[in-house]
């Protein structure tokens, strides 16, 4: 018996290592999903920007806790937005939550400088249940255009560094290439 709870403890952190796996995989078409908006003139509302993304490059951000690693990530994505704007380019965020505070996620948004990235959140910790986000993802990325996945990254609670941001941003000129 104390082999076994031997083993069983030296094996616990070979699992923590390993990424997750979280959200629609590459080459899969996202589903539609409503979320209630925080910020801007859709606030309180349920929307479904992917309904109307349709075609154009998409990011967006599932997260379960709001951070400042978070916040830079949707900074960057913000300025990206701005830049790809003629492209039909859009980010957004959605926290999984089982009850949504607007205000709160509104305060977040402004306190980490967020200008154009649409926040909210959708009632439920599992996320829509199309997206298949993985419990133990506290953030997934999911970069879409042409209604496929073309890049999916899924962080646990504190493995969203700034070189992990990098990672994201590296991937997202992958959403402008022509094929």
């Amino acid at each position: 018996m104390r082999h076994l709870l031997l083993i069983a403890f030296l094996a616990v952190p070979c699992f923590a290592g390993e990424p997750v796996s979280s959200g629609v995989p590459v080459g899969k078409r996202p589903g539609p999903y409503s979320f209630l908006v925080a910020t801007g003139p859709q606030r309180g509302q349920p929307t479904c920007y992917i309904c109307e993304q349709a075609d154009k490059p998409t990011a967006v951000v599932f997260a379960r806790t709001l951070s400042e690693p978070l916040g830079k990530l949707l900074v960057k994505l913000d300025a990206e937005a701005v830049a790809k704007k003629d492209a039909g380019f859009k980010v957004w965020m959605t926290q999984l939550a089982p009850n949504a505070n607007l205000d709160a996620i509104a305060k977040w948004g402004q306190e980490q400088g967020l200008k154009n990235v649409p926040i909210g959140a959708f009632e439920d910790l599992d996320g829509p249940p199309a997206y298949k986000l993985h419990r133990d993802a506290d953030v997934t990325v999911l970069l879409f255009v042409k209604e496929k996945v073309v890049a999916n990254f899924a962080f646990r609670k504190d493995e969203l560094t700034d070189a992990k941001v990098g990672e994201v941003l590296k991937a997202v000129p992958g959403l402008f290439e022509k094929k």
